[in-house]
């Protein structure tokens, strides 16, 4: 069950974070949100499928996700209203708004039957969302819950950057943390529990020089 002032609470934060960075996220994010563009080319999605993008935010990948399959269904869920609105006008001004849906939704314990009549999901993605919600692990108990026999779910997100300078991770995660985002380095840790428990099939990537985690989770 959806704790409603939490979710409250989330809303109301993370609408003081974008209210005004929504208006030029997609300039800006581009430079470091690597791999989402890969992300959305592995999800090799097919005719009749239904995806739902956990974390929509400005609707920029549903956008790039539906021109790039054509035969698909689209959702998106976001907890940040004002993040929605642009979605909503995005989708719009792209002329998809008959195959692209998005909601207000607390991603912990969403219910796609009933805010699009969906109720089982053939690919569900989350792009670096993961990092910005607390309760993160629930999240991905949700998504896999949902997912359709043989779906997948994929995920890209900032990595533990192992690969990198020690003064490089420590500023970045710095930075990062001014927005409220926190790599979760025991991703992989958790999706591998999860497989097991699913007797399911985990790829882990470390691209970057593990800048970036990528994973898919077939079910």
């Amino acid at each position: 069950m959806t704790d409603a002032p939490a979710a409250a609470n989330a809303t109301a934060l993370m609408n003081s974070i974008y209210r005004r960075q929504r208006h030029v996220y997609d300039a800006t994010r581009k430079y470091y949100l690597l791999g989402r563009d890969g992300l959305i080319e592995r999800l090799a999605v097919r005719p009749g499928h239904t995806v739902l993008e956990i974390g929509c935010g400005t609707g920029r990948n549903l956008v790039l996700a539906a021109r790039r399959y054509p035969g698909a269904r689209f959702l998106g869920i976001d907890v940040s209203t004002d993040m929605l609105h642009t979605a909503i006008s995005s989708i719009g001004h792209a002329g998809l708004s008959s195959r692209v849906r998005v909601a207000h939704a607390d991603a912990t314990a969403f219910d796609p039957a009933a805010l699009f009549g969906a109720p089982r999901l053939d690919r569900i993605f989350i792009s670096y969302s993961v990092s910005m919600i607390p309760q993160w692990q629930a999240v991905i108990d949700a998504a896999l819950a949902r997912l359709a026999p043989g779906g997948e779910l994929h995920i890209v997100d900032f990595g533990s950057q192992s690969g990198l300078p020690a003064w490089f991770r420590n500023l970045l995660r710095r930075w990062l943390a001014l927005f409220h985002v926190t790599p979760r380095d025991g991703l992989a840790s958790v999706l591998a529990s999860q497989a097991d428990v699913r007797s399911a099939h985990l790829t882990i990537e470390r691209p970057f020089r593990d800048y970036t985690i990528y994973a898919r989770l077939k079910v």
